[in-house]
């Protein structure tokens, strides 16, 4: 498996970008899975839906499956966000895996920078980040050797994956299963 990060201050374009990339890797028969960020206690399950009462009466883990999809909610017992890197332990094997929103973790990444945002750059302090895709290419406010991409390509970012991908394999970690 290969495994980028896509980091980036919010309205950056970082959700977009990932929607491209998944389309354009499926494209070229590629298996892509997505780990995202979310804030505090999101929830995927509908009040009074079946699911949402079997994880409401207790339930560690709630798997609900039709003939075209499958969900699994497990409720997480620690008071703690879990890593990139354990959320990427719990996927199937695939080819990509894109990783939005884990702006700290430490594997590969590219920052989505827009000046139009008024946020900082990220590159600079962290040493994870191997490119830079964004629409502000001359306001970039410190010089870098990192690769410069073109937010608005998509097709240009999964080139350079493609074209980078042995700096993107993933090496599995040994780590406890979550919510134990």
């Amino acid at each position: 498996m290969k495994a980028v990060g896509f980091c980036g201050y919010s309205g950056s374009g970082k959700t977009t970008l990932v929607e491209q990339m998944v389309g354009g890797l499926r494209a070229r028969g590629l298996r892509v899975s997505v780990v995202k960020h979310a804030h505090h206690a999101f929830d995927i399950d509908q009040p009074g839906k079946d699911s949402w009462r079997h994880r409401e009466a207790g339930a560690y883990e709630v798997v609900v499956s039709s003939s075209r999809r499958l969900a699994k909610v497990r409720t997480l017992r620690e008071d703690r966000e879990p890593t990139a890197h354990e959320l990427l332990a719990e996927l199937a094997p695939c080819d990509w895996a894109l990783v939005e929103g884990f702006k700290h973790a430490d594997l590969p990444k590219i920052e989505v920078w827009r000046a139009s945002t008024g946020r900082p750059v990220q590159y600079p302090a962290d040493p994870h980040i191997r490119a830079i895709a964004t629409d502000s290419r001359a306001e970039l406010p410190q010089a870098t050797e990192l690769p410069l991409l073109d937010l608005n390509d998509p097709e240009a970012i999964i080139a350079f994956l493609i074209g980078q991908a042995a700096d993107f394999a993933y090496t599995p970690r040994a780590l406890p299963r979550l919510g134990f």
